[in-house]
């Protein structure tokens, strides 16, 4: 009842639009009755109601935990409707597994909900398909080779960040502050260097906007608002979220215009400075192509843009905060780590060819992201032809959520899994063991292509903070009162808080 309140409350039906509804329903009810499960062939479920499907059994302000539950009683592949829409989740590692490696072709399409073709339109990387996607995949991986991810260049545009945010740490003189801040800005300055050729200062107002509005747009991104304007569109004009995100969309393509237009002006064909120049010089060499010309094209590139950006910043952001909220949270732990980086590395600065000689340190890492979930729930899939899994047959088109937090927290994969261990990733010998179960970049054709770039990143930021910073508590709070549930948006992240930073001798 309270469901059918809060649509009520956003919805006053005039009478065309109630003679539609009722017309839309007799359609479903007649849809659902005449494909009644194909005698038990498709993923079981709870049964839905009219119009609303399961939204009787879902909290919307935490999702992810309402499949998760719902998957102990139907299995690890199952169906739910979300309003009218019919998605299959999938839960655990093995059925995850299944289909997003050993099926990743018939599992590869992404299923592009109202709100991101909204902004997005069916162009750029994370939400488009077929030779769209593909192209511009191909063109970011190559050119995140280049600019970022498994180059010395990239290297040292990380320690060199780590540097200025060690700076900005200490201006708080000992005092608690808030971590958000100034490990997003040092996050956001390592894809904008591999964006766009340069780095901003801290105080650089053009940087400001960007993280805001990127963090802003995906806390309501994850809104039950916006999750009921995707199940039901024709809610457009009440959800006030969904307008905010289209303008703050629209402020990010402005500024990227505004920055593009700048590179424009000194772009050097034998000497690009970033992928944005590497896209305009390809541009330029395809115009009149019949082939793939067309896809290099002004839209293509402010959503590539934007798309790096928002992937680059809000979940390695994220994942930081959780390991620096974490070292405090477990002193213990951050005095082995420490230890660690101490015996092996000393005073001077950690390069990534460190890792392979901090196996705790390492195995800490990992743990963080296992524990901390922040992407609980795997961008949506759609698959690409009717595929039989697990036993069941799942239609061609059929949207497919991964439940990455049923994969990271498996009972049947992990020895504690609602527990912070390290040990989870560490073998007998105290050596760091690599873990199938390990899908915080999901898996698949459409995993995370920033994973090598993140991973070298959360390494050297943490590494160099942790050798510089002791973290605590503020005054008057124990380790005990350090709350680790989570702030629920498009991805998880630490509920507010402040730490100190205390320069270590």
């Amino acid at each position: 009842m309270a469901l059918v309140q809060l649509l009520l409350m956003h919805v006053s039906f005039t009478g065309a639009l109630f003679a539609a509804v009722l017309l839309f329903l007799c359609i479903y009810l007649f849809s659902i009755s005449s494909s009644s499960q194909n005698d038990g062939k498709y993923p079981p479920g709870p049964k839905p109601l009219p119009l609303l499907g399961n939204l009787h059994l879902l909290n919307l302000k935490k999702t992810y935990l309402s499949l998760w539950k719902l998957s102990k009683q139907y299995g690890s592949v199952f169906t739910v409707h979300f309003g009218p829409k019919k998605v299959v989740i999938l839960s655990g590692y093995k059925a995850v597994k299944q289909a997003l490696v050993n099926l990743s072709e018939e599992f590869g399409d992404r299923d592009i909900t109202p709100i991101f073709h909204d902004f997005n339109d069916g162009f750029g990387i994370t939400f488009s398909n077929g030779e769209n996607w593909r192209e511009m995949r191909r063109f970011a991986l190559a050119n995140l080779r280049d600019f970022g991810m498994g180059k010395k260049r990239s290297e040292e545009i990380i320690i060199e960040e780590t540097q200025y945010l060690k700076e900005e740490f200490e201006k708080f003189e000992g005092k608690p502050f808030d971590t958000t801040q100034p490990v997003n800005l040092a996050v956001s300055n390592i894809i904008s260097a591999i964006v766009y050729g340069s780095r901003f200062e801290y105080n650089n107002t053009e940087l400001h906007r960007m993280v805001r509005r990127a963090n802003t747009t995906m806390q309501m991104t994850g809104s039950a608002s916006v999750q009921l304007y995707n199940m039901f569109p024709w809610l457009r004009c009440f959800v006030k979220n969904q307008k905010r995100i289209i303008n703050n969309f629209r402020e990010a393509f402005k500024q990227s215009e505004e920055l593009v237009a700048g590179l424009q002006k000194t772009l050097s064909p034998q000497n690009p400075r970033g992928i944005t120049d590497s896209f305009l010089i390809l541009q330029q060499q395809k115009q009149g192509s019949s082939e793939l010309g067309t896809l290099f094209h002004s839209k293509n590139l402010h959503c590539t843009i934007n798309n790096l950006f928002a992937a680059g910043t809000d979940t390695t952001t994220t994942t930081l905060r959780w390991g620096l909220l974490l070292m405090a949270k477990y002193p213990e732990i951050q005095d082995k780590v420490q230890d660690e980086i101490d015996r092996v590395i000393g005073g001077r600065q950690p390069v990534v060819e460190d890792r392979k000689n901090l196996p705790y340190t390492d195995a800490v890492i990992h743990e963080t992201q296992r524990f901390a979930n922040i992407v609980p729930i795997s961008v949506p899939r759609q698959t690409t032809c009717d595929v039989h899994l697990n036993g069941y047959l799942i239609k061609k088109g059929t949207s497919v959520w991964p439940l990455l937090v049923s994969v990271l927290r498996d009972e049947s994969e992990w020895e504690t899994p609602g527990n912070f261990n390290p040990g989870h990733f560490l073998n007998k010998q105290g050596q760091f063991v690599k873990k199938d179960a390990f899908m915080p970049f999901s898996a698949g054709r459409r995993v995370c292509l920033g994973e090598g770039l993140a991973r070298m990143e959360l390494f050297l930021f943490l590494t160099s903070l942790l050798q510089r910073f002791r973290f605590t508590p503020p005054p008057g709070v124990s380790e005990d009162d350090l709350d680790l549930s989570p702030v629920v948006g498009l991805t998880l992240n630490p509920a507010p808080h402040k730490l100190f930073a205390v320069k270590r001798s």
